[in-house]
Parts: structure tokens; C-alpha cells; sequence
């Protein structure tokens, strides 16, 4: 058997950074909900506005951020973005001490993150693409997949745990203080990186904003992959918010059961993503993310289904399980097929348009379903998502593609 692939001590400094902001954001997992729920006593509604309205302006904020990162070094984007992040949740235990924290202070922050996250994330990708060459894509973006899953695994009850003993915003200290350390490690990854060349005029145009939206949308792969994404994420991050009123409020969890409920299912996406590079070699890229993305799609409805008690707790992890381990395959072959199919001098074009759409799926998505419970209850509503996510695997791409670009990729890092 081959031996742990090595990367690089860059890629290690990287890892780190994003290994200290996962377990950041393990830790803060379902903060905002808490903390609207449990301090401000806020219902369905408001809960799913908070998710919607922070998604959907955060998305609008970060159009014109897309081309902004493209032609930037992208270690410096990152660093600002952490730093952006840190200070808007560090207000949040500020204005709580001072008795201060109000439903709108809680809105603008999640704006902030959602933009800051979204820009971070169109840098991160077109600078591992530099860094790693193509052939250990994957393995990268496999790590970062493992990672994020033994986060949540750790995360949300140690969460739990601490909002517990110490206060509701315990966690969201936390959290910021884990972006102020990530940017002290993507500080000190070293190295010269050049600055992106940029054909035509300097100033931002319409054409820059849409690239990333035009690469994707005539890509014969990439297209169907998005529109089955975006569907996905925003069905079962709708039913999220409501599951977290449910659970806190209707059916009377602790919030460590809360936590612990979504994070031991989480052992599942670690062995997914671990399985993710195998699977990839033997039966290609393609057919992993057809199988792995059905199969996720086939889970989410049974939340409709949980009860209080021990038993509710046990149908959660149950259906969890195995709707992370399906995405721990899935995740980290997308993320590398979209890579692989897109050039250089658009990676943080189309990952931010991708992440955009995402967001912006969501918040829309969100809002819808927290009407519907509104107007229901939140029990149909996470029904009717589990529902709707079934037929999800239409979207899926039927045929694969092989990729169209082998430019060099190292070129802009010396």
C-alpha cells in the first residue's frame, strides 16, 4: 500500500488554518438559532428570516467580490476575510455583556459572515489550485473534507457543553477567536505570490461578473452539477433552521442533545471523505458523484418522523449518518471536479458564482419554508423538503467529461 501522500509544508501551514477555523465553527455550530431562540426568544419565523435575510444579502454583497478576488493575490483576500469575520462576531458577545444584543445586530453580522465566507472561498480554491498540482486535488480537498467532518464530530456537544455552563454566546467567542488564528496561519505560510495578469481594462466590468456564471452554465457537466447542488443545499438547509425550533422549543432538547445529535452522525462524512479518493480511482470521478449524490438525497425525510426523548435523538443520528456519509464522498469529488474543469484565470470567478447561487438558494429556500411552517408547522414543512429532495438525483449529470484544461498551475506561485 502507498504511503501517506505528503504535500508540502505550505499546504500543511494551510491545513492547519483551516483545521483551526473548522473546529471554530464546529464549535459555534447552530449558534445564531441558540442564541435567537434561547435570548431573544424568537419563533419559526424569525428564525428562518435570520437564515434567509443574512444568506440572500451576503449573497448580493459578494457579486461584484467574485472578479475583486480573481485578479488579487489570494493569501492577503483571505487573511482580510478572517479578520472581517472575526471582528462581526466579536460584537456580538460585546453587545450582549452590555445587555444590548438585539434580532437586527444579529442579522448584519450573519451578513457579513456569509459575504466574508463566500469571498474567502473563491481565494482558498483558486489558491490550492496553484499550490497543489492536479493529480493530489483530491487528496487536498479530501483532507479538508476529513477535517470538517472531525470537527462537527468534536464540536457542537463541546458547544452544547459550554453554552451550558457559560452563557449562550459562549460559543460564538469561540468561533471568532478560531477566524483570528486562521489568519495568523495563512499569514505565516511564506512564499512570493504574483500578481494575477489582467487582459483589458482595469476597472470592474459586467462581463467580469457573470464569467463565472457563463463557465458554469455552458459546461456540460458542471451545469446539471450546480442546479442539483444548489437545489440540495438549499432544501436540506431550510428544514435546518426548523429542525433546530422543533427540537429546542416543541420537543423540549437540551442543547447539548441538540449538538450531540448532529455531531456523532458526523463519524460518517469522516469515513466518507476518507473513502472519497478510493472510490474516485476505481470507479471514476463521475460515477462516484452520480451514486454518492443520490443516495444523499434519500435521507432527509425521515426527520419528519423524530420525537422526543431517546428515541428522537437516535432517528436523528440514524438518518445523519447516513446523509453525511454520503456527502463526505460526494463533497470532496465535486469539489475537485470543479477544479479540474475550470481554468486558472476563472477559479474565483466560478467558485464565488457557485457559492452565490448556493446562498442565495438557500435564503430563498429558507424563507419559503419558514412561511410554510408558519402556515403549517415545522414538522410538515422538514417533511415537505424530505419530500421534494427525493427527486433531486434527476438533476444529476448522465454523462461525464473529461478535462478540458491542463494548464500549468503553478505557475503563479514561485
Amino acid at each position: 500500500m502507498a504511503g501517506r501522500r505528503v504535500l508540502g509544508r505550505r499546504f500543511g501551514r494551510l491545513w492547519a488554518a483551516y483545521a483551526v477555523s473548522a473546529y471554530g465553527t464546529g464549535l459555534g455550530f447552530g449558534a445564531f438559532p441558540l442564541i435567537a431562540v434561547l435570548v431573544l426568544h424568537s419563533g419559526p419565523t424569525q428564525v428562518a428570516a435570520l437564515a434567509a435575510a443574512g444568506r440572500a444579502v451576503g449573497a448580493v454583497v459578494a457579486v461584484p467580490l467574485g472578479p475583486w478576488v480573481e485578479f488579487r493575490r489570494k493569501r492577503p483576500v483571505m487573511v482580510a476575510m478572517d479578520l472581517a469575520r472575526f471582528t462581526a462576531l466579536m460584537s456580538i458577545p460585546a453587545a450582549f455583556a452590555l445587555g444590548r444584543l438585539s434580532f437586527a445586530q444579529l442579522l448584519v453580522v450573519s451578513v457579513v459572515v456569509a459575504a466574508a465566507n463566500i469571498a474567502f472561498n473563491a481565494a482558498s480554491g483558486a489558491y490550492l489550485k496553484a499550490l497543489v498540482p492536479p493529480e493530489d486535488l483530491l487528496v487536498a480537498n479530501g483532507r479538508f473534507e476529513s477535517t470538517t467532518w472531525t470537527a462537527t464530530v468534536v464540536g457542537p456537544p463541546l458547544g452544547g457543553a459550554a453554552i451550558a455552563m457559560f452563557g449562550p454566546v459562549t460559543t460564538v467567542v469561540a468561533d471568532a477567536v478560531s477566524y483570528l488564528l486562521s489568519a495568523l496561519g495563512i499569514r505565516s505560510i511564506g512564499g512570493t505570490e504574483a500578481l494575477p495578469a489582467r487582459t483589458g481594462a482595469a476597472r470592474l466590468r459586467a462581463g467580469d461578473l457573470l464569467e463565472g456564471w457563463r463557465h458554469i452554465l455552458t459546461h456540460p457537466t458542471l451545469r446539471p452539477l450546480f442546479f442539483n447542488t444548489i437545489v440540495v443545499n438549499g432544501l436540506i438547509m431550510a428544514s435546518d433552521a426548523l429542525l433546530a425550533v422543533l427540537l429546542l422549543g416543541r420537543l423540549g432538547f437540551a442543547p447539548w442533545q441538540y449538538g450531540l445529535a448532529f455531531a456523532a452522525p458526523c463519524v460518517g462524512g469522516l469515513v466518507g471523505s476518507r473513502l472519497a479518493r478510493r472510490l474516485a480511482a476505481r470507479f471514476g470521478q463521475h460515477k462516484v458523484m452520480l451514486t454518492a449524490g443520490a443516495l444523499r438525497a434519500c435521507w432527509p425525510v425521515g426527520l419528519a418522523f423524530v420525537g422526543p426523548g431517546v428515541p428522537g435523538i437516535v432517528l436523528i443520528i440514524f438518518v445523519q449518518l447516513g446523509l453525511v456519509t454520503c456527502c463526505g464522498v460526494f463533497n470532496p469529488v465535486l469539489a475537485t471536479y470543479r477544479l479540474d474543469h475550470t481554468d486558472p484565470g476563472r477559479v474565483a470567478r466560478t467558485l464565488a458564482a457557485w457559492s452565490i447561487s448556493s446562498s442565495a438558494a438557500i435564503a430563498a429556500m429558507t424563507a419559503v419554508w419558514g412561511l410554510l411552517a408558519a402556515i403549517t408547522s415545522p414538522r410538515t414543512a422538514i417533511a415537505a423538503a424530505g419530500v421534494l429532495l427525493l427527486a433531486t438525483p434527476l438533476l444529476l449529470p448522465r454523462r461525464g467529461n473529461t478535462p478540458h484544461n491542463t494548464v500549468e498551475q503553478t505557475a503563479s506561485l514561485t
